[in-house]
């Protein structure tokens, strides 16, 4: 009679957290209705079972309850309840792959006026690229990534030169245009995914995935990585921002392209001081610190890197540390060595030429000193 009673209350307890709950889906913000159509059918065939089989365990313990004198009949099989169990198992199978193998099918097979959007995945951020006025993205090749082509790009390819670069994690997209989104990674297993749109695809190393959406409602909408991809994971997030055709045109007429940031990149080869800063803020991005270290002074997964340079920073021993030029230079050839109170030793060796750390360092120089320190200079004693 517990046992009964027990499951009973967990059926009844079950409906009701599900008409009550709080936790529904985002509201839609894209044509996939048919992904909440498909979630519903699941949510009900599942449900469904899920009544019927402890309703049938309640009445089961109810009626063939031990009591003294009495044995139920032994029958070890029944070909009919055989066959009824076979049936509706079946047809409620297909009822749950059916409609989602249909959705699916039309997920990946876009409009032929689709805009196309690349979205290139890198521990840990996103970053955009729409084809140039030939309509043609260019060819890229992983020989070819480095932190003045972060997309990796083919420099031969003439359909790349045109290509529109999108190096931050906000892209913008027009109202009630099709969008065919081609993804890829540069690294490990990602998950491009924006909850309002119903939109997601993981991103694999090596393949092309691909899906498209329509975008319905103007607004800015989170994007985020949906697979466990390190320990910076939770802070892979991007923003999608729907706003009318003009607007939209006037926001993708103002992108480089990646002819233009070759130029850029080859302009300030005299080797100044702001070349030197502008070349670590592209090896920052490429390399993927702003995944673990904040230029706004808010923590993350690392230190921030406003107010870094001059600070003195309390090591996990503690010990401190003036973190000068020679020690930002010791802590990113090898991240291991010493920890900094607070955070994790997490931090992964990353392959640098002397000219590349010497602009990295520059780049968090150049963010500034802490107020109370800025005035003493950059020399001291670790």
């Amino acid at each position: 009679m517990i046992m009964a009673a027990a499951l009973l209350l967990i059926v009844i307890g079950s409906l009701l957290f599900h008409v009550f709950n709080p936790w529904w889906t985002t509201p839609l913000a894209s044509n996939w209705q048919p992904m909440d159509d498909t979630l519903t059918i699941t949510l009900v065939i599942t449900g469904a079972f899920f009544v019927a089989i402890n309703l049938f365990m309640v009445y089961t313990l109810l009626r063939f309850r031990h009591t003294e004198g009495r044995r139920a009949p032994a029958q070890p099989e029944s070909k009919r309840l055989e066959r009824w169990l076979i049936g509706g198992t079946t047809i409620g199978i297909m009822a749950l792959l059916a409609p989602g193998l249909v959705v699916y099918a039309n997920y990946v097979r876009e409009p032929h006026d689709s805009l196309v959007l690349e979205v290139v995945s890198q521990q840990w951020q996103w970053r955009f690229r729409f084809p140039g006025p030939d309509g043609r993205l260019g060819a890229t090749d992983a020989r070819f990534v480095s932190a003045g082509n972060p997309f990796g790009l083919d420099p031969a390819d003439p359909a790349g030169q045109d290509d529109l670069l999108v190096g931050a994690d906000e892209v913008h997209l027009p109202l009630g245009k099709p969008v065919l989104v081609l993804m890829r990674s540069h690294d490990v297993l990602h998950d491009f995914f924006v909850p309002s749109f119903r939109a997601r695809m993981n991103t694999v190393p090596g393949q092309v995935s691909r899906f498209w959406f329509t975008p319905t409602v103007a607004g800015r909408y989170e994007a985020l990585c949906a697979q466990l991809c390190g320990v910076g994971h939770p802070n892979m997030r991007g923003f999608v921002v729907v706003e009318d055709a003009a607007v939209f045109k006037a926001w993708q007429a103002a992108l480089p392209t990646f002819a233009d940031t070759q130029v850029k990149l080859a302009a300030p080869a005299g080797g100044g001081a702001g070349s030197r800063v502008e070349q670590g803020r592209a090896l920052a991005d490429a390399k993927g610190c702003a995944a673990c270290h904040t230029i706004d002074g808010s923590p993350r997964v690392g230190p921030t890197w406003k107010g870094l340079y001059g600070k003195t920073e309390t090591m996990a021993d503690g010990s401190t540390a003036l973190v000068d030029e020679s020690y930002l230079r010791a802590f990113i050839r090898d991240p291991k060595a010493r920890r900094v109170k607070g955070f994790a030793p997490v931090m992964p060796q990353i392959e640098l030429s002397e000219e590349e750390l010497a602009a990295l360092v520059a780049y968090i120089q150049s963010l500034g000193s802490p107020p109370a320190q800025a005035s003493t200079g950059q020399g001291g004693q670790r």
